[in-house]
Formats: structure tokens, sequence, C-alpha cells
């Protein structure tokens, strides 16, 4: 497989991350197809599958596209032919094998099962969360890169915002300014029933309204099929817009979170967005490796309820009971702070907090960035005004 030169040293260092997972649960080896797992191990999207050994290098059995070439690469037309050439290349077949249990089809999970006729089949989806929940060197400049497109792209919202629009209309101007500074357009996650585009943008009494899907809050959508974010809102005086886009200028997303109003918004509005900075503040004061992200969403809850905004937090009608989350090549990784996780901090996560309020009749307020966990704190990734950014709003006569 061809590799980039920038790519090869890091993809060492997530092989061997890997294989010192494989040794400590006794694996002999691990099978990757799902497109965000082959892309972290390999550098590239490609149909079929990547092979590692506990011990050895690593293989590329491949099925699309054509013209992928290396000393380790092989071409197959199904995966029922990869035990025959691990025969033929004298790899020895695993006893133990990990597989992506969590993301793949019923349907191609029997089909490997009964090829390799493993002695045991182990999860591969949750071993490959954890490792990728620590980032290296490389995928840390990625997400420093998005970071800076992410607030350019923030910093032209006033521009996109016309007097008598809609919420929606202001995303598709937002959107088009986010592609022309680089963004992808992909928003990934991990879990069924997430389909999202882009970002989500809430306006006024949209925000309280509650969503299926496993974000933060919510928003009917603009229909049944995408029931999140905004629904065509008018962006009247007085309307507080939270803006939740994806910073997905490199395969790595960046999440940042900034609210800007119509005019004024009542005094609750800006003290419960006050209190979100605070938040923010706490946190940022107290984390290092080794604390526990239950303990930082504790903390959180503890601000909120001493300023008597508990039954505003995260929500009303429906509210999330996480105030922060893992980031990388999906928007979902891990850690997850909520108040049972298990999981502490560690140098070199990547993880966005979002404490957020919904205030009914005006919309949601409050504050995302990202943050990387070094020896010594956190280290703020997105970096652009936090204050509410008041938008230019004049009365529309209509005669």
């Amino acid at each position: 497989m061809m590799i980039q030169k920038e790519l090869k040293e890091d993809l060492q260092l997530k092989w061997s991350r890997l294989q010192e997972a494989l040794l400590k649960i006794n694996a002999d080896g691990c099978l990757l197809h799902m497109d965000v797992n082959l892309f972290y191990a390999t550098g590239r999207v490609f149909n079929g599958y990547f092979y590692l050994p506990a011990e050895g290098a690593p293989w590329f059995f491949v099925l699309r596209p054509n013209g992928l070439t290396g000393e380790r690469v092989r071409y197959i037309r199904k995966p029922e032919q990869m035990p025959e050439l691990f025969a033929e290349l004298q790899i020895p077949m695993p006893q133990k094998l990990l597989l992506e249990a969590d993301e793949l089809t019923y349907n191609t999970y029997i089909r490997l099962q009964t090829a390799f006729q493993p002695r045991e089949t182990g999860n591969a989806t949750q071993v490959l969360r954890q490792i990728r929940s620590i980032k290296t060197p490389w995928e840390i400049e990625q997400f420093r890169f998005s970071a800076r497109q992410h607030a350019l792209t923030y910093a032209e919202i006033p521009a996109c915002f016309r007097p008598g629009m809609t919420d929606l209309e202001l995303q598709y101007e937002i959107e088009a300014r986010m592609r022309r500074n680089g963004s992808m357009g992909l928003f990934r996650t991990f879990g069924s029933n997430m389909d999202i585009f882009m970002g989500s943008l809430l306006a006024g009494e949209n925000a309280e309204t509650p969503s299926p899907f496993d974000f933060a809050l919510g928003g009917g959508g603009p229909n049944a099929s995408l029931p999140i974010g905004a629904n065509g809102t008018p962006l009247k005086e007085g309307t507080a817009i939270m803006v939740d886009m994806a910073g997905n200028y490199t395969p790595y997303i960046t999440d940042m979170t900034r609210v800007f109003s119509v005019g004024k918004l009542p005094g609750e509005a800006y003290r419960a967005h006050q209190v979100a900075l605070n938040i923010q503040q706490e946190i940022e004061e107290i984390s290092r490796p080794g604390t526990p992200c239950a303990e930082l969403y504790n903390r959180s809850l503890a601000i909120v309820e001493r300023e008597g905004l508990s039954q505003f937090f995260m929500g009303t009608r429906q509210q999330a009971k996480f105030v922060g989350h893992g980031i990388g090549i999906q928007i979902n990784e891990l850690p997850v702070l909520t108040p049972r996780s298990k999981e502490v901090l560690a140098p070199n996560m990547v993880f966005a907090l979002e404490p957020k309020f919904v205030i009914p009749g005006v919309g949601a307020v409050g504050i995302e960035n990202s943050f990387r966990v070094t020896e010594a704190g956190l280290e703020k990734l997105t970096v652009c005004e936090e204050a509410i950014v008041q938008l230019p709003f004049e009365q529309i006569n209509i005669l």
C-alpha cells in the first residue's frame, strides 16, 4: 500500500499501539473493514480489509479501487479468499480474531467468522475506540489546522446574516463559508440514527424541541427524516442563535459552539451564558491527566445548581446527561464526560466541553470548545470570541 511519507511514522505508532492492545488480551490479530478504522490504520479509505497480526507487519486486502500497489497489498474478489491467501503467504491463522462487532453488518460479521473460523472472536470496535482516544502528534496537528479554519469561518458569521432570514437560510450561508474555507462537508458520527449535515443551528423556541439523536441539544429539523437542528424558525428580534457547525477541515473534527443574537436578549440569557463560561473556566483549572471525567461533569452540575439554572441546563423538555465528549475522526469519540463515567483524562486526549442552557422563548446560550489534554493541563484548540455576538437588526416594514 502506497502511504504518504508524512503518515509513515504516525501509522507505525498506531500499529504498535494496536499490537500492544492485542497482546494484552491474548488476541492473535485484528481485521478492520469500516471506513473510519481503515483511515485510522492506513491513512486512506478503501473497500477491503486491513489485517494486523499481534506481531509483525500488516496486510492489505483490497476489493476497490483498482491501482493500489505495495509489497503487502493483495486484491480479492470476496472476503472468503483471505484464508487462502493466509495459507499461501504463510500468515498464521488467528485463533483469537478481533472484528468490528459493533459496526459490521450481521452478514459481513457472519461471513468473516465462517471464513476464518477462529476459536474466539473479540470486539475490535471497543479496542479501537480506546486506542483512538489518545491522539498521535500528527493527529493533533490536524486538529490545530481544523481549529484555525473553524475560527475563521465563525468570524465570518455576522456577514452571513440578513434581517428577515430564517434559521435555515442563515445555516445555508454559513455552510457556504465553511466550504470555501476548506470544509470537507462530512460529519462523521459513531452509532446508528445519528445522520446530520455539517452541524446544527438552533434559534428561538426550536432549541427546546427534543430530538431522538444523542447530541447535547435537539431541534425539530427541516422535516421528519432529519429531526434535529434548524427548522425554518424566523430570526426575529430577541432571538438567540446557537451555531454548532462542524470543524471538519481535515479528517479530524473540531467541535465549537458560539452564540449570536438578533438585537438584545433578556438578562437571564446573558447570565446563563456567563455561567457556561464560568463552568468552562473551572474545568480548565482542574483538568489534568488522571482527573476523572465524572468529576468534570459533577463540578459543572454543582455550579449550575448553585446558580439556580438546573431546569435549563443541557435542555429543558429533554436534558442531555453529559457535558462533553471526545472528538476525532468521528464527532463522538471517547472519553465522555458523564456522571457515571469510569474514564480519566490522559495526555493527548482531545475532547469538546459544551456547557449549554436553553432559555424558553429565547433560545440556547452557552459555549463549546475543543481541548487537548497535556501534562500541564488543557490546551484550548478553538480560539475565537466567546461572548454573545449581537447581529445587526433592522425592523422590516411590510406595506
